[in-house]
């Protein structure tokens, strides 16, 4: 029995000499992956073992039938080990609400500072209903203000994103984005840049129009339903997100 190391750092097992074999011979591990016998501390190459050195005693390997953690959407293999668990669909909707709350608390001090202008200007329901223009220049300060906030709020995902894979909410449930082809680390361009601002930038483009800004949110949202469970802007990205 040995345990190894996997491509993402991780260690798996105790397993079997068949089932690294059957990893090896489907390119989910290779000679150069590290490994421990079971009882032993010593990390070695698999090749340093003569269970899996070249020329080695022969092991009749069965068809490779991959463990249950690679079932269902996991991210790709990498050549240097197993694959990682794909984050499931109530954690990714429960960081995407942790996200939310987080860009309203960050808009927090400028409404509360508009609200204050809007008391002192003397703005009231009643003033609107009689048809008054009321004046919203004093308002600049808390509208700045509001952008300001989301705008630092939004410059912290997109440094989560580029150094960890992780947004704020990604971060309290336990996920990571890594790129769907090799489940490497998605770093700045794809984690942050095609799947981060570019979508919020196409949002606010297409809020322009009304009703078109939601549908796009709508649509990029049920992709977290399909057989991938890889959202729109996953697809545009190249990414997939996985259990940290």
């Amino acid at each position: 029995m040995f345990t190894i190391i996997g491509g993402d750092g991780k260690e798996y097992g105790p397993v079997t000499v068949e089932q690294i074999r059957g990893w090896i011979a489907a390119g989910r591990a290779n000679l150069q992956t590290k490994a421990k016998a079971l009882g032993s501390d010593e990390w070695r190459a698999l090749a340093d073992y003569a269970e899996f050195a070249p020329g080695g005693p022969p092991v009749i390997t069965p068809t490779f039938v991959p463990p249950p953690a690679f079932i269902g959407g996991d991210a790709p293999a990498t050549a240097a080990g197993p694959q990682v668990a794909a984050g499931s669909v109530g954690a990714r909707i429960g960081a995407a609400f942790i996200n939310a709350v987080l860009y309203f608390v960050s808009m927090i001090p400028g409404s509360m500072l508009m609200s204050a202008q809007l008391l002192r200007s003397g703005i009231t329901a009643e003033s609107l209903l009689r048809g008054e223009r009321p004046d919203l220049s004093a308002l600049g300060p808390g509208v700045a203000l509001a952008w300001a906030g989301l705008l630092v709020a939004m410059s912290l995902q997109v440094l989560l994103l580029s150094l960890r894979g992780q947004n704020l909410g990604k971060l309290i449930v336990g996920l990571r984005v890594v790129r769907a082809s090799d489940g490497a680390p998605a770093g700045f361009v794809h984690a942050a840049l095609l799947r981060f601002v570019l979508p919020v930038a196409l949002l606010f483009l297409l809020n322009l129009l009304p009703g078109l800004g939601f549908l796009f949110f709508l649509v990029d949202f049920c992709f977290i339903f399909g057989e991938q469970h890889r959202c729109l802007h996953d697809l545009i990205a190249g990414t997939r997100v996985v259990k940290a």
